[in-house]
């Protein structure tokens, strides 16, 4: 009874030890921006796997939360590697990014997969994303990454060793907050400073 229990525990080891993953992530949104400023802003997304060589392609949509009703457009773009396999669904409103399918042709040894593509500690650029909000517009903005409603898979993953491809891992959307802040002019400041000194020296 016992050697059966430990052969179970074992198995389960060697099981959750093979269990592979892979993540979409946002990179490179800022803290926080100043909307009488800045009403643009760019964000790549990233992707890793712990499994395989190369990322095939993938798909996903943007969702957002908070202040979504300040945002003008979102304008998605694959990365050039990906480009092949780029759908741009379009923008849906209220922050919201109906999907961007990505994607290359890999087939060895006349398409061998883009050096681009191979997967490293830092992940691999997929994608971009170039978002707009209204002028002088407040709150935090929250971005969501989740699967695309319309393609049956979030991330393929190629393996040179065996020529795999593998889109059936489990997988994880990530997200990003930028806090939109609509802070006062220069000269605004400068004036303010000028009527605290003014009464200062009454």
């Amino acid at each position: 009874m016992k050697n059966a229990i430990a052969l179970a525990a074992v198995a389960g080891l060697a099981t959750a030890a093979s269990a592979q993953s892979w993540s979409l992530s946002i990179s490179g949104a800022p803290a926080s921006i100043n909307t009488t400023v800045t009403t643009v802003f760019t964000v790549d997304i990233i992707a890793n796997a712990d499994f395989g060589t190369h990322v095939s392609g993938g798909s996903f949509e943007l969702d957002s939360t908070g202040a979504d009703a300040a945002v003008v457009n979102v304008t998605a773009s694959a990365a050039a590697w990906a480009a092949v396999g780029e759908n741009d669904r379009g923008y849906l409103g209220n922050g919201d990014h109906a999907g961007l399918v990505f994607g290359q042709v890999i087939f060895p040894p006349f398409f061998p997969p883009a050096a681009e593509s191979e997967l490293t500690a830092g992940g691999v650029v997929v994608g971009s994303l170039v978002i707009e909000v209204l002028a002088g517009s407040t709150g935090m903005l929250n971005l969501n990454l989740a699967a695309d409603g319309q393609s049956p898979f979030g991330l393929e993953i190629y393996n040179e060793g065996d020529g795999a491809f593998n889109n059936t891992a489990a997988g994880s959307y990530g997200s990003a907050s930028v806090n939109l802040v609509p802070a006062p002019s220069a000269m605004a400041l400068l004036g303010l400073g000028g009527l605290v000194a003014g009464r200062r020296r009454r």
